[in-house]
């Protein structure tokens, strides 16, 4: 798994995993493994989009003391 992806790509992937595991065909140890996969790629989305809420959040101005 690439740390390098992007939100968009991270999501894509965490998608195709849930779907593997929604379908409920895999064996017990692909299902394990899909999840520790899919836990990556949340991990990654949530890392994106705090890195771009940070980046557009509004802070109030600080009133200067005259």
């Amino acid at each position: 798994m690439n740390e390098d992806l992007s939100y968009e790509q991270a999501l894509e992937k965490l998608d195709e995993k849930l779907k593997l595991l929604e379908d409920g065909e895999l064996s017990l140890e692909a299902a394990l493994s899909a999840v520790d996969e899919a836990r990556v790629y949340l991990k990654i989305c949530t890392e994106r989009l705090e890195a771009a809420r940070k980046k557009i959040e509004v802070r109030p101005e600080t009133e200067s003391a005259e």
